[in-house]
């Protein structure tokens, strides 16, 4: 039996040291915050309860995967039965908003795009089995090489989100938009993803967006709980100040290792390795500015659970982004839940997550830029007067509040990497061959793969850790 240490407690990290507790191994998890989950945190407002960070679920057999790994041969279901996470399947990826358009995903029967999104859904809506293979098969077995090989034959020689969407002349200007505005989950431009982006909203569209019963943070819970039950130590509130071969230093003490695991952002472990070194200056991926309310009453029938408003110029967005600039317009992700819909609260809330720049800037509701989008955004939406008047209690996350913890400037991904290091398809450094003790996990490794890519990644990760132990 080795002695695991997990830095971060994230998502990532949650996964993997209940991995390692339940092959037998002693491990001790060490977050820095008062909270578990990283990005993703659960807040209360008036009484109501909101989650922070992921809004939504896909690939829900990543999830399957995970809890398979952890059951003991002889004791199939365990898993499920301590995690106690149900998914509810929602109606629609969600609904869009660009240049006056207004359409849902998938297309509704009607819609002058519905004949070229079925023909794209028809090429990419079936891909679920193999992003889901790229997701938990590690990069150098065999088994992932048919699911890489069928996605290349569909993307040929544009490897590229943009180059992917601009060759194909039959999808309209405004789907092509849409679909590639879905790059943004990775922080970056469509120029900075690999194609497999623009398969995305098909393949969410076919194998369905998920909402676990009472809010997305009951992800954290469960890998929690299925990390108690593997014997995991979780200490919160408790900083880690240096990072060095067989031991962890935190303000309480040392913490001897065999192996460690860092859960942190790519910009904060190296600093933990070697605080001395001078680090130039990169191009980060983007940040946020999220807002997060109670409402005084509902809004009008027809606006929808999840919505994406588009800005009017795209590439606009994306070159202010990486010049580190306020856009004139940025996306932003609307969303909505009434009463008993998703969270047990008696009344509606609403959450205006706005694309912003890794400024490391605070913001307020009264901020330029945060009113300018809120009230472009309630217009394009439908409502009669700004979003903010039906406001009650709310809470502000910015640049500012993410940079403390996370990336320089905030950025919610770290730096910018080449399109091929965008996604599930490169082959990312879970080990430090500089430091054969130390492993990775989470979005540091596998940025702006949200939830799936997070948990895909500690499950190779561990694997390989586990390997080298003997196990």
């Amino acid at each position: 039996m080795s002695r695991v240490i997990v830095v971060g407690g994230g998502i990532g990290g949650l996964a993997t040291a209940a991995l390692i507790g339940r092959a037998g191994h002693e491990v001790t998890l060490l977050e820095a915050n008062p909270w578990l989950g990283g990005k993703s945190r659960r807040i209360e407002l008036d009484g109501r309860r909101m989650d922070t960070g992921p809004s939504l679920l896909t690939f829900p057999s990543v999830w399957e995967e995970l809890l398979r790994r952890w059951d003991a041969a002889e004791e199939p279901g365990e898993a499920a039965e301590v995690a106690g996470l149900k998914l509810k399947r929602l109606p629609e990826v969600g609904r869009y908003y660009y240049r006056g358009e207004t359409t849902s995903l998938p297309v509704e029967t009607g819609h002058p795009w519905h004949a070229a999104w079925e023909r794209f859904a028809g090429l990419h809506g079936g891909l679920g089995p193999e992003v889901t293979r790229l997701l938990t098969v590690d990069p150098v077995e065999r088994r992932s090489l048919p699911a890489l090989a069928r996605l290349l034959r569909i993307y040929g020689a544009r490897l590229t989100t943009r180059s992917y969407l601009d060759g194909l002349p039959w999808l309209p200007e405004g789907l092509r938009e849409m679909i590639a505005i879905h790059t943004l989950n990775a922080g970056v431009a469509p120029t900075r993803t690999p194609a497999l982006y623009a398969s995305m909203p098909a393949i969410m569209a076919v194998d369905g967006v998920f909402v676990p019963e009472g809010g997305v943070y009951e992800i954290v819970l469960s890998l929690y709980r299925l990390a108690r039950r593997a014997g995991v130590e979780i200490k919160t509130g408790e900083a880690v100040l240096e990072i060095g071969r067989g031991k962890v230093v935190t303000e309480e003490g040392e913490y001897p290792a065999d192996r460690m695991v860092s859960d942190l952002d790519s910009g904060r472990l190296e600093a933990l390795l070697d605080p001395e070194k001078k680090r130039a200056g990169q191009k980060m991926s983007c940040s946020g500015v999220a807002v997060y309310a109670t409402l005084r009453k509902d809004l009008a029938a027809g606006i929808g659970m999840h919505s994406v408003v588009l800005p009017s110029d795209p590439g606009a967005l994306y070159e202010s982004l990486e010049a580190g600039r306020e856009p004139r317009e940025t996306m932003a992700f609307v969303n909505y839940y009434r009463g008993g819909e998703i969270y047990p609260n008696e009344g509606a809330t609403l959450a205006i997550l706005l694309t912003a720049p890794a400024n490391g800037r605070r913001y307020s509701l009264e901020d330029p830029f945060v009113r300018r989008e809120i009230e472009r955004v309630s217009l394009a939406a439908g409502l009669q007067e700004p979003a903010t008047s039906y406001f009650g209690e709310y809470e502000l996350l910015d640049p500012g509040y993410f940079g403390t913890w996370g990336s320089a400037g905030g950025a919610l991904y770290g730096a910018v990497r080449p399109y091929w290091r965008s996604g599930p398809l490169h082959r990312p450094p879970y080990n430090d061959r500089r430091r054969p003790w130390l492993w990775r996990v989470g979005a540091s490794v596998h940025p702006g793969g949200g939830i799936p890519a997070v948990l895909g990644g500690a499950m190779i990760s561990t694997g390989r850790m586990l390997r080298s132990l003997g196990a």
